[in-house]
Parts: C-alpha cells; structure tokens; sequence
C-alpha cells in the first residue's frame, strides 16, 4: 500500500490561475485593437499620395495601445495571484 502512495507523486498545479489569464487577455486585446487601429491609410493607386497614414490615430495611438498591452502581459506574467 504505501509503494502505491509513493508513486502517485505530487499533485500538479497550473502555473497560471484565473486572475493571470483574465489579465492575459485584457492584454491581448489591447495588442489587437492597436493593431487594427494601425491597419488602412493605403491608396490603389501608388502614384496619389494619402496623408491619412500619418494621423494621429496610426502614429500616436495604436502604437501607445500595443505598448501598454505588452505591458500589462508582462504584468500578468509575473502577477502571483496567491499572495495576498
């Protein structure tokens, strides 16, 4: 009985629990929404000039929006949700 016991080992626990995930994917949607804010500003035509890719929203806010979403993935990484 006791050799059965033994060889059960310790009982495995995830490294991560909820509150690491739910910050997790806070953080990837500001990483996608940045990154969707980034997309367009583009002509059919390569000969016209548009001026829309340099506005504020896909130089200044999209790029802020990613940043702060590594940020706060990097945060959920290293989050210890059992510390209290």
């Amino acid at each position: 009985m006791s050799k059965k016991k033994q060889q059960e080992g310790p009982k495995k626990e995830f490294i991560f629990q909820k509150k690491n995930y739910l910050f997790m994917s806070i953080g990837l949607a500001c990483i996608v929404l940045g990154f969707i804010l980034m997309s367009g500003g583009g002509t059919d035509d390569p000969n016209v000039f548009n001026p829309e890719i340099y506005n504020f929203r896909r130089i200044r806010l999209a790029p802020t929006l990613v940043l702060i979403g590594l940020g706060i993935e990097v945060y959920a990484i290293l989050l210890n949700p059992s510390k209290k």
